[in-house]
């Protein structure tokens, strides 16, 4: 087996074009194996553990009608079974072991990971071959834990009025783009999952050529490597995966949903088509973000929550997606206050800050907490593996997680008042809103 290495010690060209961030940089090893699969290596001698991560470039977008949220039922079933660890058995070893797991699912990608002693890596590197290259799908297990994904959905959507209106509300944003449905999936799509669907997305999207292997801890990379090589280097790529249609119109007017079902107060999200992980603006909504829905020093938490006392709470954000994403805003309403009392006084909030933009002291605030967490998102060895394999995945290159500090600090107050008129306007918006049935609130 062949293998291309790159030991990835930065470049002058990247030191030059980030000065302030030369003293913060990682001696991570990229490998990739000749099955396509990417491997980055950073040792942690700080203490004896160390992060297993595997990123694999497949998450709802690339579902379609009729298998919505199979790649969340995938990330179920890849702790059910394969052909030398049979069903629990992967958690059973770990956890035996000392080690812990857990997967997440998202629109974009998905992610596992075992947090273990590393005087265990072999057992980790097997564990994960294993299932890899022969994931079961025994027919009982897919019949079993179709019930357990559809409980799933029933607890965190169907009976959660939060879960509801934000699916309502991506429902509505998108006509066509996969981005629409959620990532759990749609029930009847869940309830009919067969077991050769099921083994067809496997193979296209759980292969090595799309997969990348980020190994953080107490390791020796050399050994590391050999180890993965020997496990992993025989496994054949997949087929290609097909490309997800960037199909979504452009919108041509405000949308709006309204919802009824029992419920203690009323609920409000609005969302707006932002760019994706390439726009030109990401920097800029990030601090948006920051100044908007960041903790209780936010403007929509000081003026609905703090000065109006009109909302519960409020949350928002978006994703750095592969397509454009959609910026969203969650308000929990006042039991007793009408909805539209809710909805006027984000409006007047969202105008003030288009119409002002940001201040002196928010711009700060905002870019020195962004940073702040950028860098913490390094001090454990999870945090670091999740870093670097969210980077690979999204753009190709880790290294470019290097830039963040230095874009952010660079964004300017105008950059932001601009950004924040570009998206947040009625024609581009999409309005949810969950009353109480059978209330007018």
């Amino acid at each position: 087996m062949y293998r291309k290495l790159t030991m990835l010690i930065v470049a002058a060209a990247l030191i030059c074009a980030l000065p302030a961030a030369a003293e913060f940089q990682l001696d991570v090893k990229e490998f990739e194996l000749d099955n396509g699969l990417k491997i980055l290596l950073l040792e942690n001698h700080a203490a004896p553990l160390a992060t297993y991560y595997t990123f694999y470039k497949v998450g709802a977008r690339n579902e379609r009608p009729g298998i919505t949220g199979i790649s969340h039922f995938h990330e179920h079933m890849m702790f059910n079974g394969a052909k030398k660890y049979g069903p629990k058995m992967f958690d059973l070893m770990l956890e035996s072991n000392g080690g812990y797991s857990n997967a997440w699912t998202s629109k974009d990608m998905t992610a596992y990971y075992e947090v273990f002693s590393s005087d265990i890596l072999e057992l980790i590197v097997d564990l994960e071959a294993d299932r890899m290259s022969s994931l079961a799908f025994e027919p009982e297990m897919v019949e079993s834990e179709k019930g357990v994904v559809s409980e799933e959905r029933l607890v965190s959507t169907d009976n959660s009025n939060g879960g509801i209106i934000y699916e309502e509300l991506f429902a509505a944003a998108y006509m066509a783009h996969s981005y629409s449905w959620p990532v759990l999936g749609w029930m009847t799509d869940i309830k009919n999952f067969s077991r050769e669907a099921c083994v067809e997305y496997f193979n296209t999207y759980y292969a090595p050529n799309n997969a990348t292997l980020v190994i953080v801890g107490d390791i020796d990379a050399e050994k590391a490597l050999e180890l993965v090589e020997r496990e992993l280097g025989g496994l054949k790529a997949g087929p290609p995966p097909a490309e997800v249609v960037r199909n979504e119109p452009t919108q041509r007017g405000p949308r709006r949903v309204m919802i009824e079902k029992p419920a203690q107060f009323s609920h409000l999200m609005r969302g707006y088509h932002v760019g994706d992980k390439d726009s030109p603006d990401l920097f800029a909504l990030e601090i948006i973000q920051n100044l908007l829905t960041t903790g209780e020093s936010c403007r929509l938490h000081q003026t609905l929550v703090n000065d109006m006392e009109i909302a519960l709470g409020l949350w928002g954000g978006f994703s750095w997606g592969f397509d454009p994403s959609l910026f969203h805003f969650y308000v929990a309403c006042v039991p007793g206050i009408d909805y539209d009392q809710v909805e006027q006084a984000f409006d007047s909030t969202m105008a003030d800050f288009i119409t002002e933009g940001p201040s002196a002291e928010e711009m700060e605030r905002a870019q020195n907490s962004l940073v702040a967490d950028f860098y913490k998102s390094f001090k454990t060895n999870n945090g670091t593996a999740g870093k670097l394999g969210r980077y690979q995945t999204l753009y190709g290159d880790w290294r470019l997680m290097y830039q963040f500090p230095e874009m952010i600090k660079a964004v300017t107050a105008d950059q932001v008042k601009e950004a924040a008129a570009k998206y947040f306007t009625s024609k581009n918006s999409t309005t949810a809103v969950l009353i109480p049935e059978g209330g007018a609130l």
